[in-house]
């Protein structure tokens, strides 16, 4: 099987022809819109006529500029030392900037509409948009003038996204040093940290210590840069009129902090359960002050089978078809049309994720597979990402892009039908390892996030007096562990580092890029329960839901499904699946679990 993903359907290279066409087009079409808003927004007659024309123009160039973009930056998610990508994607960001003008241009002058609701019910067109051209008009209050915008845009190229590629390069390029057995070698990060989910005690151990002093030589340099991203973020909401980044976190999310307060609410009162789960595991593990970190993530029980990518490929797509044969196609689809880059390497960057192609009508997914039956989760995680968006697939490009806390739920509930499949598959033993695994995964999305959200809230805090120093970075992480984990871990164990292995925190448009992952298992989890109540009868409803994400609030998508996001019962609700699996845990490992199984 091929094992690297295929990028020819965008483009064959960067020395392509089409490739090259597409980028003049770029540059000719923002040109054009540039003439454009200078000759007919100076003024409101013909609104209907100009909002159409806008439409037409923005989806032609939104659509040829993502297959610009998604070509060089999964070019440079493989290869980052390409000598020619960073190249394009200086330049595609340079557009970016260009762009902004023409956007906050078209943005005022919608503002200035008296009569907007009625404008948007006179046309297909418009009315087929009312919700990108509202939410539009609703961030006109946080918006600058024209040439503040365009000035913060270029800025930012030369900011927050130049420390964003410098990180994303130290991380990727960097080998550990590593001795196993006896035998010293250097290792990609990522193939380090899956030694995270092996089953030998003293490989997890090493792969910690290796990993934490491996961090040293990027820890300053990393520090600068996220200083630097913060610093920028800070400043810009500041000018824009928001109260803090989360706020525009949480505008951009479509999501009100009520909702996100009630959650946060609910996560924080359940975490005693997941401290006795921790416990538990710690005393199985045969630790006595709690769980050490590099033992968080380690396997139980008796099911160790290493899968092969063909076995999980096949695993994912044959359980994915007990829900939906359409969700079962749409993985067979993916692998065998060599969507998916698996191994890891130097050069590639870690972790997994999904990148949706709707002008293409396809999806490629990232990898870092080595045979754990994690590593089939996370498969089938990312094949529910690309599922969601192949249900938007006839949406129009401005109607595709749905908010973060909605990004997690398609994933999550794909990672469920996997692991409650091979949960009925399972003897009592492998019950027991699977449920662990799960439960442990569900620890990283409420429990860690938890940890997370408290040490961005910190650090923004902080940042807004001055720059944070490398221990000062980790001193706010170990107390962010500590009151999201509580007596769960070992606090001679912790690990400090995790800001500088987490990507998102050097994003500077996706601040706060945690929540959204506890928000999508839950929401998940509510989900998953409609469809056990109803059956077959949910899956239509549940396509319509995925298709509505990219014009709806979040509030409005959840009352699809009958579920009111705003209220804590719901979260509760959610919760107490994931609290009952840790009693059902417990049950077991008294059962079928003995010290000497794991040490």
């Amino acid at each position: 099987m091929e094992l690297k993903w295929s990028l020819k359907e965008l483009y064959p290279s960067f020395e392509d022809d089409s490739f090259k066409e597409d980028l003049a087009k770029v540059t000719a079409m923002l040109e054009e819109m540039n003439n454009w808003i200078d000759k007919e927004l100076g003024d409101t007659s013909n609104p209907v006529v100009k909002m159409e024309t806008f439409l037409k123009k923005f989806s032609v160039y939104k659509s040829t500029f993502h297959k610009l973009f998604a070509f060089t930056l999964l070019t440079m998610s493989t290869e980052a030392t390409h000598p020619i990508a960073p190249k394009y994607l200086n330049q595609l960001e340079q557009k970016q900037s260009e762009l902004t003008k023409i956007i906050v241009a078209f943005q005022k002058w919608v503002g200035r509409l008296d009569n907007l609701d009625e404008l948007i019910q006179a046309s297909d067109l418009t009315k087929e948009h009312e919700f990108f051209i509202k939410e539009m008009n609703e961030k006109n209050q946080y918006l600058l003038s024209e040439a503040e915008e365009v000035i913060i845009s270029k800025m930012s190229n030369t900011g927050s996204k130049s420390w964003k590629k410098l990180q994303e390069l130290l991380i990727s390029t960097l080998m550990v040093p590593i001795t196993i057995n006896g035998e010293e070698k250097e290792l990609p990060l990522p193939a380090i940290r899956n030694m995270a989910y092996v089953s030998d005690a003293n490989t997890r151990k090493i792969a910690y210590e290796a990993e934490l002093k491996a961090y040293k030589m990027v820890d300053e340099a990393s520090a600068a840069a996220l200083n630097g991203i913060k610093g920028e973020v800070i400043t810009s909401t500041s000018l824009r009129g928001y109260k803090s980044p989360l706020e525009e976190t949480l505008l951009g999310s479509r999501m009100e902090e009520e909702i996100l307060n009630s959650m946060l609410e609910a996560m924080k009162e359940s975490l005693p359960s997941f401290h006795k789960y921790y416990l538990k595991k710690a005393e199985l593990l045969g630790h006595k002050k709690g769980l050490p970190f590099y033992d968080l993530m380690a396997p139980m029980g008796s099911f160790d089978k290493k899968y092969s990518y063909k076995e999980a490929t096949d695993y994912v797509i044959k359980h994915f078809g007990s829900f939906s044969q359409k969700l079962a196609d749409y993985a067979k689809k993916a692998v065998e049309n060599n969507w998916i880059d698996v191994e890891p390497r130097k050069g590639k960057r870690g972790g997994a994720f999904c990148f949706n192609l709707h002008p293409i009508k396809e999806s490629r997914f990232l990898l870092n597979f080595d045979g754990t039956f994690k590593n089939v989760s996370t498969l089938a995680h990312e094949l529910g990402h690309g599922y969601h968006g192949s249900c938007l697939v006839e949406e129009s490009p401005l109607n595709t892009t749905y908010p973060m806390p909605l990004a997690e739920t398609a994933s999550i509930f794909a990672e469920t039908i996997i692991t409650n499949a091979a949960l009925k598959e399972a003897t009592k033993e492998e019950a027991f390892s699977i449920l662990e695994s799960s439960i442990s995964h569900s620890g990283q999305i409420i429990v860690d996030i938890y940890s997370r959200f408290l040490f961005e809230s910190a650090l923004f805090e902080e940042r807004k007096s001055y720059a944070l120093s490398v221990d000062r970075l980790n001193e706010l992480m170990i107390q962010a562990q500590k009151e999201a984990y509580g007596k769960g871990l070992d606090e001679d164990y912790l690990h400090p580092y995790m800001w500088v292995n987490k990507s998102h925190y050097y994003s500077a448009d996706r601040n706060f890029y945690n929540f959204p992952y506890a928000f999508g298992l839950l929401f998940a989890l509510g989900i998953y329960g409609e469809y056990l109540k109803r059956g077959e009868s949910f899956i239509e409803e549940y396509d319509q839901l995925l298709a509505a994400t990219g014009k709806n609030s979040v509030r409005d998508v959840a009352k699809m499904a009958g579920i009111d996001v705003a209220s804590k019962d719901f979260w509760k609700s959610s919760l107490s699946l994931i609290e009952k699996d840790i009693e059902k845990f417990i049950k077991l490992a008294d059962e079928v679990a003995t010290k000497s199984s794991y040490k």
